[in-house]
């Protein structure tokens, strides 16, 4: 039995042309499916089959459920969304082809664990104060697309933020590139 390890990343936008227009540096790809490729890689080569790989949002902008479907499939890991802007339809509903994939959890606003001894929160977006944050706990947030910069025990996670290498990255990889 192998041991479950857990990755964190945010706002992989699979089918999303517009993506690369505004994070050119991290996105820089003439079609959308080598962009989405190039995520694939990046998750498959760092996670494993039984790992958990959380997704803190926007996981596709694509009208083709086949195509996010097709995405979904070929990412490794136990896969858990925290719904990001991009998840939800017009009225606010988690969007029908996100809800019909096989998480491991069903998709949530935000989500709280517990890693290396520390307890997590998650949210698509970066958040002043959070549950036990004068306790010690951390927050990890997309959204922002690497705009927002680390402070004390909150960050972005996603994968335009120069040091996440466009993969996801451990809670451990995290707590080292915080000042805290």
């Amino acid at each position: 039995m192998s041991f479950t390890r857990k990755f964190y990343t945010s706002d992989l936008h699979f089918g999303h042309g517009g993506i690369r227009k505004h994070c050119p540096q991290t996105r820089n790809f003439a079609l959308v499916e080598e962009m989405d490729i190039a995520i694939m890689c990046a998750i498959n080569e760092r996670v494993e089959h039984d790992d958990i790989l959380y997704i803190i949002g926007d996981f596709a902008v694509c009208s083709d459920p086949d195509y996010v479907r097709h995405c979904f499939n070929i990412l490794n890991g136990r896969k858990r969304l925290i719904l990001g802007n991009h998840d939800l339809d017009r009225k606010g509903r988690i969007r029908k082809d996100l809800v019909d994939l096989p998480w491991d959890l069903p998709p949530t606003h935000a989500l709280e664990t517990t890693d290396e001894g520390c307890r997590i929160y998650m949210h698509h977006y970066a958040c002043r104060t959070w549950p036990a944050v004068h306790r010690g706990s951390y927050h990890l947030f997309g959204h922002s697309h690497g705009d927002l910069p680390p402070l004390g025990r909150s960050r972005d996670v996603g994968i335009d933020c120069p040091d996440t290498a466009f993969a996801p990255m451990t809670f451990k990889e995290i707590q080292g590139s915080l000042n805290v």
